[in-house]
């Protein structure tokens, strides 16, 4: 009890002190954001708070914080990868390498994308909190190559993560970011006029037809106990060489998936998140029968299923998302893809079969 305690002290203190930034890239643009009212956003469908936002109630969070990071329901043995020199990789060929959780690179068009990378530090503010799994830290920052687009959807620290994004900071062209985020990134040492922040239903042209739309999601942001909904979180679509790919970052399910594929038609390939569900937080983070849903709203051809195989950060086990999913009848004109962490996943493939490699416990 002594030694939790410890641990729970550590992490509020953490929490407390952790950075939030300095001073805001965008302020007037956030200002007159209809999605930020009195300096926090609001998602567009109602959301039930986990916790409240005072200290009070995150403090409230803590026995299931420990219970979520508990070795019960973790991997037994290291998880099946692939090491592959992405270095060598051409960049003419059309396809992703998936890192765990929702850090991924694609490569399409000429161009390479690098979204939400957390290599193989801990998706926490304290050490050994949170660590990677085994077997999915096979990688290192240094093992990334030259990044022309570097795309963050929200500051959570799974997604915007320290010590990955200063490593790989001098590899990178040109960051992409909701608005707010910028500022933690000047603060690990990016120019910033090397960073666009985004706000929901804007795009920025990125290159010679190549074009990005930052849209909205069922979220929240935090990075320490006084900055709730502070900075905005999305989702992106990329088009690219006549395709459509979207990075859907967290979200809760919700009707902006199908306002978005009604918008866009039919959407070519769909990160989507499953993983760390809970029915406590339905509305922040999709179930696995969401995941499939929100992929069929969106007219989705190929649905790469990510956040999980990385770290704990619910009850359920390890390799439950990716088993849940596989029991649910897929539409006809959609192909779920499977990937080991690491694997080199050729896109618009249909004849590209995938293992069974979660089914390792």
């Amino acid at each position: 009890m002594v030694r939790r305690g410890v641990l729970i002290a550590c992490l509020l203190l953490a929490l407390l002190i952790s950075a939030c930034g300095g001073k805001e890239l965008n302020e007037e643009r956030i200002l007159a954001s209809p999605n930020f009212k009195d300096g926090q956003v609001v998602n567009r469908e109602p959301s039930e708070e986990v916790a409240s936002k005072s200290n009070i109630g995150m403090l409230k969070m803590f026995p299931f914080i420990f219970r979520m990071l508990s070795s019960e329901g973790k991997p037994s043995t290291p998880l099946p990868t692939i090491k592959t020199d992405l270095k060598s990789l051409d960049i003419n060929d059309e396809l992703f390498v998936w890192f765990g959780h929702s850090s991924y690179m694609v490569q399409s068009g000429g161009k390479r994308f690098l979204v939400d990378p957390i290599i193989n530090e801990d998706g926490s503010p304290i050490p050994f909190i949170n660590s990677p799994f085994k077997g999915s830290d096979i990688y290192k920052p240094s093992d990334i190559p030259t990044i022309d687009y570097l795309i963050v959807t929200h500051n959570h620290y799974d997604h915007a993560a320290k010590s990955t994004l200063k490593a790989i900071r001098d590899q990178v062209g040109l960051v992409i970011c909701p608005l707010g985020v910028g500022k933690y990134l000047v603060d690990w040492g990016y120019p910033a006029d090397k960073i666009v922040e985004l706000d929901w239903e804007e795009s920025f042209p990125l290159d010679d037809g190549v074009k990005i739309y930052c849209l909205t999601a069922r979220h929240f942001s935090m990075r320490s106990t006084n900055d709730r909904n502070t900075t905005l979180w999305a989702s992106f679509l990329l088009e690219i060489a006549g395709r459509k790919i979207y990075f859907g970052g967290d979200s809760g399910y919700g009707q902006h998936f199908k306002s978005i594929g009604k918008r866009f038609g039919t959407i070519d390939l769909a990160f989507l998140e499953n993983g760390q569900y809970n029915e406590r937080w339905r509305d922040h983070h999709m179930m696995p029968e969401d995941t499939l849903a929100a992929a069929t709203d969106l007219n989705a051809r190929y649905l790469m299923p990510v956040h999980n195989s990385k770290f704990k950060i619910s009850f359920h086990t390890w390799n439950a998302p990716m088993i849940e999913l596989a029991k649910l009848p897929v539409p006809d004109n959609m192909t779920i893809m499977r990937p080991l962490i690491g694997e080199v996943v050729p896109l618009w493939q249909d004849s590209y079969r995938f293992k069974e490699w979660w089914n390792i416990d």
